[in-house]
């Protein structure tokens, strides 16, 4: 179990914002916190601890007045920490590989692989195509439904028809690297870990994977060691202290270690 850093970008901004809230219309979301710091200053005081693996998160869409402000930032965040992270939102086979060239290690995607609900394998293809296997991470952040997690997408505003078990991370595993799962019900709130998705999580284990969603506390983090088995890496955001949260980022790091 690692920790793997996050920098979310909303309208050129450093953020963290509840999950389900986030719309395009008016480039409008619910905040829990606007950093007066750009994205290269996390990124670099991640790289002065060497925490590799994280994302960074472009929350504005292509079509947005802002997404070209808010793609600087994640360059920015780049350039400072070449290597260190994974960069998702609006990733396609046309533009993946200008993130790898500006120092991503991987490319995060959902929408475009889960396009008009359902996974869509020609642009899979096309992306291993791009910048293959091993630099491709899949967001299979997830809301319940009916008793089972359904796959969202659209920065988690719209459902899909697939279902979150073990049955469809072996099928996907062989197209990726590593999976990203956010928990959009409790994602921002810090109210609580789903516990039920990190059990299905850790009793699967053959790729990395990284939840993120609700942590609040230490037993939090101790929570999700012992229910993914130590192999579930975890992402904290608006609970750290560096996001305006409760939660040291020392004591974190101890955590995870203990």
């Amino acid at each position: 179990m690692n920790f793997r850093p996050c920098i979310d970008i909303h309208n050129g901004k450093v953020k963290q914002i509840v999950g389900g809230s986030l719309t395009d219309m008016n480039n409008t979301a619910s905040e829990n916190f606007v950093s007066e710091h750009d994205a290269a200053y996390y990124a670099a005081l991640y790289k002065s601890s060497n925490l590799r693996g994280g994302h960074i998160i472009l929350l504005n869409p292509p079509t947005s007045k802002y997404y070209e402000e808010t793609r600087q930032q994640a360059f920015q965040a780049l350039k400072a920490f070449p290597g260190g992270f994974q960069v998702g939102g609006g990733i396609t086979a046309e533009n993946a590989c200008e993130y790898l060239e500006a120092g991503a290690s991987h490319v995060i995607v959902t929408s475009y692989v889960f396009n008009g609900g359902s996974i869509q394998y020609s642009n899979l293809l096309k992306l291993i195509g791009e910048v293959g296997q091993n630099h491709l991470v899949l967001d299979l952040s997830c809301r319940k439904r009916d008793g089972e997690y359904v796959i969202m997408t659209d920065r988690w505003q719209k459902y899909t028809d697939v279902v979150l078990n073990h049955h469809t991370l072996d099928e996907l595993a062989s197209y990726c690297s590593e999976f990203l799962v956010h928990a959009v019900d409790v994602e921002g709130k810090a109210e609580g870990v789903e516990e039920e998705l990190l059990s299905l999580l850790g009793s699967w284990n053959k790729i990395p994977i990284t939840y993120a969603g609700g942590v609040h506390s230490y037993d939090d983090i101790r929570k999700i060691k012992e229910l993914g088995n130590n192999k579930i890496h975890v992402t904290i955001g608006s609970a750290l202290d560096l996001f305006g949260g409760n939660l040291e980022f020392d004591q974190v790091m101890k955590t995870i270690r203990e």
